[in-house]
């Protein structure tokens, strides 16, 4: 037996000595387990807990100092130091955020300055969301309440005349609301997103807001970003325009709602949100056309650095299209990553490799911890980790097609690394679609496959000879074929979104499933010899877990007002559906189950051990209960049975029930998350907004 052990301890060292280069490249992955670890805790760590993080991380680092060759302490110590600072880096980004407020439950004025205005998607006229810096609220109640230290976003209504513009200081009266908790027990967190994202909660306006003092003039890139809108739209009215718009400006306004769910049911959704694919495509254009106009100088190609020239013209062309379009986080990430490449080309470097994604991962996980456990990040990381392996062991077959003298092969070899491209990134994203949209697109390989090329070859190129063109008033020219291409790509749209299953539901895919899926991953992409193949178990188990862990039986909101019941194949909804559709969608994609009212009065769905009594319901009888489900006002319940009301919701959030053989079990939404900053105190209060002292 130590014999048999001895043996399998020499592989595992023979193993990881032939990886010694690639140890390096598990750096982020273990700052990203001590992220989830911080993350997953259910109290907030304290001081020992925090010196102890810091103690590690210190000895493990101390040990590869001292015996810098050995390969444990590079496993050991580097292994736990970097657990260590994913810890430590959580910590301190959740501790340098201000609180959230204790926003009044009733209408009041706000008086804020515009720090960003967000049009938002609507079939009818366009809807502006005001994001409001210092806000105060004027009422008697919050006199000499200091301006709240988070954005809070204000929802304009419809008719509103007001054209606001950042800078702009308004007042407008609104029912404001706290982030939303989670409609159930390990649901989506939307107190975490907001805790991290610096607002304090949202609000719809009651009346019409004013302006207060002087307007500002609109910023330069603001009204840029106006004028090219309108101009897209007078050029390509309708469906086409609304397309051209998102990938161009950013915005999708301009889209009908039945349009974006076609997108969304066919898997091309990202291809409507500028993010990484958008500005490689961009980039890409601009590196080929400033390696174009120097070939045409003969003293430029021989005395100039032309390559690296076009790679720093496509960062610039990269940092203007972000800006363009908002500069919204995700796009800001692959510029992130964009830039690291440039800087592998500049310096003589290999542009797609591992060791460049893992110092770019490094970077976006110590500088925003919490985006690790958000779609955009990990949809990035997996996506372009798999690339970048990809292109490790495929580069030897597709330079041959390079060697070739024919024109035909060179194209051969722009379409393989499109459709290489197109189920790599696609299928590594899979699973994360599934954890955190509910949904699985059978189709989306074959719909990339057609509609990527047509993006990247035809329609966004197009786009950027129009924006070149549009201060001579010659973009039509670009823009008219641009449409064309973008009509392709809608027609694919449509016609994947109608065939059968294009949409798959699947149930929620708990936190842990994920975790293995990118652990399988990691272990897949990262390892050069034969036992990376070991990763596909892993991987395989994680898409089955949505289908095998246990669902709940019974869901009450956050709010004690709607109770849903899984009844077979559906789910059973009540008293008055429709009445929370937040919860309710919540609801439907994490049991990925059809929607159905519920009414009438008692309903024993546990052999009489748990009775359910909606409002004006007769009492259920009490003989044998061991839980009751009610909605019933002042319910007196029933002696020896527990009962779950409006007073246990507003005390611990939604509530879970699971039946089981020997009684149901109980999980509340406090039980999951524990005490948190960011989980608000029972009620749903955040921490109150004292009034200014008094100058003596």
């Amino acid at each position: 037996m130590v014999l048999f052990f001895k043996k399998e301890r020499d592989l595992l060292a023979r193993l990881l000595l032939a990886e010694q280069r690639r140890l390096a490249l598990w750096l982020p992955v273990g700052l990203g387990l001590g992220i989830a670890w911080y993350f997953s805790l259910r109290r907030e760590p304290g001081t020992p807990e925090v010196l102890a993080w810091a103690g590690v991380a210190a000895l493990g680092l101390g040990w590869i100092a001292w015996r810098p060759h050995a390969l444990a302490p590079r496993l050991i110590g580097g292994g736990a130091a970097t657990l260590a600072v994913g810890c430590l880096a959580a910590f301190w980004a959740t501790h340098r955020q201000p609180p959230l407020p204790d926003l009044p439950a009733r209408a009041t004025i706000v008086i804020g300055r515009v720090a960003a205005v967000a049009l938002l998607p609507a079939d009818g006229p366009v809807i502006r969301r005001l994001d409001l810096a210092g806000a105060v609220l004027d009422d008697p109640l919050d006199a000499g309440m200091p301006p709240l230290r988070r954005i809070l976003r204000v929802r304009l209504r419809a008719d509103d005349p007001l054209a606001p513009v950042p800078g702009m200081v308004v007042r407008v009266r609104a029912l404001l609301r706290p982030p939303a908790p989670p409609s159930w027990p390990g649901g989506p967190d939307r107190q975490r997103r907001a805790y991290f994202d610096g607002t304090a909660g949202g609000g719809t306006a009651l009346g019409r807001a004013q302006a207060i003092g002087p307007v500002p003039a609109s910023s330069s890139l603001e009204a840029l970003r106006e004028r090219i809108s309108a101009r897209i739209v007078r050029v390509l009215p309708g469906a086409a325009g609304g397309v051209a718009t998102a990938v161009l400006t950013g915005s999708a306004v301009g889209m009908a709602r039945a349009d974006r769910d076609a997108f969304a049911d066919a898997g091309l959704a990202h291809l409507l949100a500028v993010a990484g694919l958008h500005l490689g495509i961009v980039m890409g254009v601009s590196v080929a056309a400033a390696r174009l106009l120097l070939a045409c100088s003969e003293w430029a190609s021989l005395h100039w650095p032309c390559r690296s020239i076009a790679a720093v013209a496509g960062l610039v062309a990269g940092i203007l299209y972000v800006g363009l379009t908002g500069a919204h986080l995700p796009a800001l990430r692959s510029l992130t990553m964009a830039a690291l490449v440039v800087l592998a080309i500049v310096t003589g470097r290999r542009a797609l490799l591992l060791r460049g994604l893992a110092v770019g991962a490094i970077l976006l996980l110590l500088t925003g911890p919490a985006d690790l456990l958000e779609a955009p990040l990990q949809m990035s990381l997996v996506a372009v980790m798999a690339l970048a392996a990809a292109a490790e062991h495929t580069r030897p077959i597709l330079a041959r097609l390079t060697e070739q003298p024919a024109r035909w092969r060179r194209g051969a070899l722009h379409a393989a690394h499109l459709a290489q491209a197109s189920l790599l990134a696609g299928g590594a994203t899979v699973p994360v679609v599934m954890a955190h949209f509910g949904t699985l697109q059978p189709w989306f390989v074959l719909a990339n496959l057609l509609a990527v090329p047509l993006m990247a070859m035809w329609v966004l190129p197009l786009g950027l000879l129009s924006l070149f063109l549009m201060p001579l008033g010659f973009d039509s020219v670009a823009l008219v074929p641009m449409g064309w291409g973008i009509g392709l790509i809608l027609d694919l749209a449509r016609m994947v979104s109608g065939w059968p299953a294009a949409r798959l539901a699947v149930p929620a895919m708990p936190d842990w499933g994920l975790a293995l899926w990118m652990l399988g991953l990691s272990w897949l992409c990262l390892w050069a010899g034969r036992w990376r193949a070991w990763g596909m178990a892993p991987m395989a188990l994680a898409l089955a877990v949505p289908f095998l862990v246990a669902r709940p039986d019974l869901l009450l909101s956050p709010d004690g007002r709607t109770l849903a019941v899984r009844d077979g194949a559906a789910l059973r909804i009540g008293p008055h559906p429709g009445s929370e559709r937040l919860v309710e969608d919540d609801w439907r994609q994490a049991l990925a189950l059809p929607v159905m009212p519920l009414a009438g009065g008692a309903i024993l769905p546990d052999r009489g051990r748990v009775a359910l009594r909606l409002r004006g319901a007769t009492p259920a009888r009490c003989d044998g209960l061991a839980l009751l489900v009610t909605l019933a006002p002042d319910d007196a319940g029933c002696p020896g049975a527990r009962m779950l009301d409006s007073l246990a919701t507003w005390k611990g959030g939604a509530q879970a029930v699971f039946l089981r053989a020997g009684g149901p079990v109980v999980v509340s939404d406090r039980d999951w998350r524990g005490a948190r900053p960011w989980v608000l105190a029972p009620g749903q209060h955040g921490l109150p907004v004292l009034p200014m002292a008094q100058r003596e």
